[in-house]
């Protein structure tokens, strides 16, 4: 895994740290507001997929609902976004390393891209990416490969030789239906044996250490 062109992450959970955040809107919204008591592991068990999708998946279809629980989860995550978020330890000190090595780098992620752009920025460290796609800016998404395989293309990264980093299973099944090497990152959300299900090609505590076994 040392001939990489480029490399591709996803954004929550990986490059930064929204796990509160987001299980504090899950449970404000599906709990709360819709009147379920749900556990944690299930509010979170979608995260990685588009909102709108797991909004669907609560409202057992109802579309109409799921559109007003997708509103209200929206307006109670921004207001606690911009005082929470944060990289993860470590990240941009394992960025710096990749960008000084020449290493072109992505994020493709199922958050909006404004509010992925948003969560970048404010966790200083958007610098280091060469785009951005998100759920509205590509008719497919994880985990089907297609924002993926766009990402690689608009880069001009051959696939097989592009590595795409992500913390939940729906990172794995993407990267790998997109042909590229894929990595776990197992400081995320998800637990380990959920990721190793999917047969990542690797697997790796911490960004520092993916960096160190790329030798860079």
């Amino acid at each position: 895994m040392t001939d990489i062109q480029g490399i591709l992450f996803d954004e929550d959970g990986t490059l930064i740290d929204t796990y509160d955040i987001i299980l504090a809107s899950m449970r404000y919204t599906i709990n709360d507001d819709l009147g379920r008591s749900l556990p944690d592991d299930v509010l979170m068990a979608g995260v990685g997929t588009p909102l709108a999708d797991q909004m669907l998946h609560f409202a057992e279809g109802d579309e109409a609902l799921a559109d007003q629980l997708l509103r209200t989860y929206r307006e109670h995550n921004v207001a606690v976004h911009d005082a929470n978020v944060r990289a993860f330890p470590g990240t941009r000190e394992a960025l710096e390393r990749l960008r000084a090595a020449g290493i072109p780098m992505g994020v493709v992620t199922s958050k909006r891209h404004a509010l992925a752009q948003r969560g970048l920025d404010m966790s200083g460290i958007a610098a280091f990416f060469d785009l951005l796609i998100a759920p509205d800016d590509w008719p497919e998404h994880k985990p089907a490969p297609g924002p993926i395989l766009r990402a690689c293309e608009l880069m001009g990264l051959d696939p097989a030789r592009c590595l795409y980093v992500g913390d939940s299973p729906f990172d794995i099944q993407a990267g790998n239906a997109a042909g590229c090497p894929t990595v776990a990152a197992l400081w995320g959300m998800f637990p380990s044996e959920a990721l190793a299900a999917e047969r990542p090609a690797m697997a790796c505590p911490s960004l520092t250490e993916l960096v160190d076994h790329l030798g860079l």
